[in-house]
């Protein structure tokens, strides 16, 4: 018997919203899941409760465990919309073909749904700082994108020193920025106000520059040296914490970085792009020092009611197994820390990340989060190892609009290189064992 395809109106939709059997699949790009209107929509975003699974992804020989991942399966109800309905039917058909028999196509999104103010949507809160590579090549072509009215603009490859990333390919006029500019080796911290803004003149960047960044996924023979590098855009958004703290007003990450940029099939440049010093930052700096939080804070935090310090490291650092780095012996975690899981190890973030390096799926993050009692409630600082990790879980909550959030810069480094503070090993269960570094 051939499996059907069958279509469903706006009224049966609606009706099916807070079905718990059902799942409405958005396979459009998660840039317009996440808010932008790139059909002249009337109103952008997706579909309430709407699942990212972009039309995308059905090159990839892993599609089926990113869906069952999702939790969406072959006994649920299946409804699947896009922008293009061929898109839709090709993503049903894969449906169908991998054991899922109620399967139905929604082809009234632009006409229908988002055109219809009574019917719900939802959206990234701050979707218009993760741009899209269309998005970046407008820009650099002198165009006009939406979101967009400043007349001054630079995009800088992030990277820890590894200058080859960038020299063996990257955006046309990208600019590079070693992550070194703005941290300081000997504690990975932020630099001091007096060096940023020397750092941010000599790129040519003021407060008012509307700044893009993204990385480039490698993997140098000497990766344990390079924190980070085979992740990517965690160095640029390391960047862009740190370019925020200091006051640039609008700070940009292209979604999937380097990738995306390649995956649409754009010019890449060889050129080594000089670097244009301008005279002043023209603010104060830090322009925004709540997003920091150093060692004193934490402990602060830590014993408050309203806040939490939010450990984004591997299951293995955090019970103790492993530092995660070859310069950090202690081992543990800060007790009374909220653990955000980042994924395999210190050089990676993937439950942060889809499988083409894009942010994931913001409902998924809020769920993951709220299971371990991390809420938008309180004042939280994300941690890791160093600050890159903590910055990327950090960017995903403002992403989302949360109000109070921060990076605890020092992180395990600065805080077991202190033997006066506490720290735990073990199973966070109760089988935990409290120490003192020694």
């Amino acid at each position: 018997m051939v499996k059907q395809i069958k279509e469903i109106e706006t009224k049966e939709l609606f009706q099916l919203l807070n079905e718990k059997d059902v799942h409405i699949v958005d396979v459009r790009s998660v840039e317009a899941y996440n808010g932008w209107a790139l059909q002249d929509e009337t109103r952008g975003g997706h579909i309430k409760n709407a699942r990212s699974l972009p039309h995308k992804w059905l090159q990839y020989i892993d599609w089926i465990e990113v869906v069952r991942q999702k939790k969406i399966m072959p006994e649920n109800r299946i409804i699947i919309y896009a922008y293009k309905k061929r898109e839709a039917t090709a993503v049903a058909k894969r449906f169908l073909s991998s054991g899922y028999d109620h399967v139905y196509i929604y082809d009234g999104f632009i006409s229908k749904w988002s055109n219809n103010s009574a019917l719900p949507m939802q959206s990234l809160n701050r979707y218009e700082n993760l741009v899209s590579a269309n998005w970046v090549k407008d820009l650099i072509e002198g165009g006009r994108p939406v979101q967009y009215d400043n007349d001054k603009f630079i995009v800088v490859h992030a990277h820890y020193r590894n200058r080859d990333a960038y020299l063996s390919g990257h955006i046309p006029g990208a600019i590079d920025m070693d992550t070194l500019a703005l941290e300081a080796p000997e504690t990975w911290n932020r630099r001091s106000p007096k060096e940023l803004k020397k750092a941010l003149e000599d790129h040519g960047i003021t407060a008012e520059t509307t700044v893009v960044l993204y990385g480039k996924f490698m993997f140098p023979d000497n990766a344990d040296d390079f924190p980070g590098s085979a992740a990517g855009d965690i160095g640029a958004i390391r960047n862009a914490f740190i370019m925020m703290y200091a006051g640039v007003k609008d700070v940009r990450i292209l979604n999937g970085g380097f990738q995306s940029w390649q995956d649409a099939g754009f010019e890449i440049s060889t050129e080594d792009v000089p670097k244009k010093p301008v005279n002043d930052f023209g603010a104060n700096i830090p322009g925004h020092p709540e997003l920091a939080v150093d060692t004193q804070e934490a402990k602060t935090m830590l014993a408050a009611k309203d806040a939490e310090l939010v450990c984004v490291r591997s299951y293995p650092e955090y019970i103790g197994e492993v530092s995660g780095y070859n310069y950090i012996e202690a081992k543990g975690r800060i007790p009374g820390a909220l653990f955000a899981d980042c994924g395999s190890d210190a050089y990676h973030m993937e439950n942060y990340r889809n499988f083409d390096h894009t942010t994931r799926e913001f409902h998924e993050t809020e769920e993951i989060w709220k299971n371990h009692g991390i809420t938008p409630d309180k004042h939280l600082a994300f941690y890791c190892g160093t600050g890159w990790r903590g910055s990327e879980a950090w960017f995903n909550a403002w992403l989302m609009g949360w109000p109070r959030v921060s990076v605890y810069d020092g992180g395990w480094f600065e805080w077991s290189n202190d033997p006066s503070n506490p720290f735990e090993t073990g199973m966070p269960d109760g089988n935990k064992d409290a120490k003192k570094n020694s």
